[in-house]
């Protein structure tokens, strides 16, 4: 327990405790369930239109329609002129969850997820708009009251904060933290629901939205502590795959005769001794907090008491010690080791009262005093059980950047999984369409809906040079070139730009501030031109090759899978986005390592355009 603390004073100024805010959504595996789509017996029984299947398909031309295939694990809808549809509950009930959940629209189609029946989160074919409103996808549809005025009989409604909707006929995903309403033993309420977080295609839309009543066209206009999911099923074709709830339905564990005991010094190891230690104050306290002391820098606060713990199993533990290190133990046991900044740890508990010790020493005087505390377990949604008000520790407020018309930054650019992009140009549209362009490889390497960039990590303090997208983005994989030389139409995508002579020529702009990048490679002078559709819906890109060689290509994606659409269309990645031909000859599907790439020969022009 002598670890050593020091060295935290290099750390960066911004970390800080991700637990905050205290509506965090809890650890996906504790006691996830997935809904089985093996057939329909998990829910009640409905309308005709309902049934199960093994893919499904959207047509962009045909308004309201999908083609599902023969198999299990997809939830599909398709009402029609002579099967209107009806709206589908799940057996099961819910009071406190978390519910994950992928799906698919039609084209113009309409739907929603009515959490306990009643509050209902608006699934729309909203592709494209940009201004969206309570009633588009995303959107926590609004209230009815038909006593007021015409044009203020809908009320309390919520739109999302950007859209970040997909188009028709693509997987969309969203993650709901839910709190149920409360209610004394009387049953009356005492606490209206609240959607603590919502997020659409990894992006969070809505964040503590208190509902003070259900929606409108609820199952019921009254309020209860569980209900069933309902799924709105009269509007439009809609698919589903992937639900998955966690239920929050156990008693959280509880902090009793918790005590602290305060010691000034510079304390950069734990003391071996603690009754040798003239205390600087001590005395009982109702919660976890670094106020307990007076100083700012340079003293260590030892809190022990009783966890009583209701449900045994496993807890994770998150802690968070601004300035200095801390550490957990809980029933003798060490749960989070000495640790610098922040600690995470898990430990099996059984029920009972068991002693607690928290640990928090503070050293690093530019730093400000935080001290903060965080659980979840079986069927407990993680909370604070530190002091919420001074658990944020060194917060930094965004440097957001709009795009109010065509915008471009250049700067560092993380891919996950793949690593930074040095020489990336990321160029953003007031069509809430935007991309990241690789300039040392003449190639996109993300594209993007929603809202444009942050450019916090590139202008705080001394900053790192790089900023990310605040939308929801699709990567296009490992940054490689679009265009490469190959020996045949079977041969290897080239990794590297060995014997190519790339050389970057930069970028100009057209009347419209749109970029086309420049570059020469294999003796050929090569322009690449990206432009927004008008309607905000597609990115074309149009690559021209002058003096180009023979055996010169261009991949026009590179994916786990590629499927043809009919029309010149393909789905990537398993239905992530389209890439639609419209203009190339010789396209060619092919096998690659791990899996599909569609590549055209550069003979002059090759153009595509990416619907996302």
């Amino acid at each position: 327990m002598k670890r050593n603390m020091q060295q935290a004073a290099g750390r960066h100024a911004g970390i800080a405790l991700a637990i905050a805010s205290g509506v965090a959504l809890s650890h996906p595996a504790l006691a996830q369930q997935a809904l089985p789509l093996n057939d329909l017996s998990s829910f009640q029984p409905s309308s005709k239109t309902w049934r199960i299947a093994g893919d499904v398909q959207a047509d962009l031309a045909a308004a309201n329609a999908l083609k599902p295939a023969n198999g299990t694990g997809i939830l599909v809808n398709v009402p029609t002129n002579k099967e209107h549809g009806a709206d589908l509950f799940t057996n099961l009930t819910h009071g406190d969850a978390d519910f994950e959940l992928e799906y698919l629209m039609a084209k113009g189609s309409n739907s929603g997820i009515y959490l306990q029946g009643r509050y209902e989160i608006q699934l729309l074919d909203s592709w494209g708009v940009t201004q969206p409103r309570a009633g588009d996808n995303g959107g926590i549809y609004e209230r009815w009251d038909d006593s007021k005025p015409d044009g203020q009989k809908g009320y309390e409604g919520h739109a999302p904060r950007q859209n970040v909707s997909k188009a028709p006929g693509l997987w969309q995903k969203m993650r709901i933290s839910f709190q149920a309403p409360r209610f004394d033993a009387s049953g009356k309420k005492i606490q209206n629901a609240r959607i603590l977080s919502l997020s659409l295609n990894g992006v969070t839309i809505h964040e503590d939205v208190e509902l003070s009543g259900p929606t409108r066209g609820a199952m019921q206009n009254n309020e209860v502590a569980t209900g069933p999911i309902r799924i709105q099923g009269d509007h439009g074709a809609v698919a589903f795959r992937n639900i998955k709830i966690t239920n929050y339905d156990k008693p959280r564990p509880e902090l009793t005769n918790l005590k602290y005991t305060l010691y000034k010094g510079k304390y950069q190891a734990e003391p071996a001794n603690y009754a040798s230690l003239p205390p600087e104050a001590e005395g009982p306290s109702g919660v976890i907090s670094s106020a307990v002391s007076n100083m700012d820098n340079e003293f260590l606060i030892r809190y022990t008491g009783t966890i009583k713990v209701a449900e045994p199993g496993t807890y994770t533990f998150n802690m968070g010690v601004n300035g200095g290190g801390g550490a957990l133990r809980i029933n003798k046991q060490q749960v989070i080791p000495i640790s610098e900044w922040n600690g995470r740890g898990t430990a099996n508990l059984p029920a009972g009262e068991l002693p607690f010790e928290l640990i928090y020493s503070k050293f690093v005087d530019w730093a400000q005093p935080s001290l903060g505390l965080s659980v979840s377990g079986p069927g407990i949604r993680e909370y604070l059980v530190s002091d919420a008000a001074l658990s944020s520790g060194n917060t930094v407020d965004p440097i957001l950047v709009e795009a109010p018309s065509n915008t471009i930054l250049r700067s560092f650019m993380d891919i996950p999984r793949h690593g930074r992009v040095v020489h990336a140009v990321s160029v953003g549209s007031n069509k809430g369409l935007h991309y990241t362009y690789d300039m040392d490889r003449g190639n996109m390497v993300q594209i993007w809906r929603g809202a444009f960039l942050d450019a916090t990590p590139m202008w705080h303090d001394r900053g790192d040079g790089s900023s990310r997208p605040r939308g929801a983005v699709q990567y296009f994989g490992k940054p490689a070139f679009s265009v490469a030389v190959l020996t045949n139409n079977t041969a290897a995508w080239p990794d590297d730009t060995t014997g190519s002579s790339f050389r970057t020529r930069g970028y100009v702009l057209d009347a419209d501030d749109q970029p086309t990048f420049k570059y020469d490679m294999a003796g050929a002078k090569i322009q690449d031109a990206l432009k927004v559709a008008a309607d905000g819906q597609g990115l074309q890109r149009t690559i021209t090759a002058e003096g180009a060689p023979a055996n010169m290509y261009v991949r026009l994606a590179a994916a786990s899978t590629i499927e043809p659409a009919g029309k010149g269309m393909y789905l990537v990645d398993g239905k992530a986005y389209y890439l639609r031909i419209d203009g190339a000859d010789g396209v060619q599907l092919r096998d690659a390592a791990g899996g599909k790439e569609l590549v055209a020969p550069l003979k002059g022009t090759v153009s595509y355009t990416i619907l996302y």
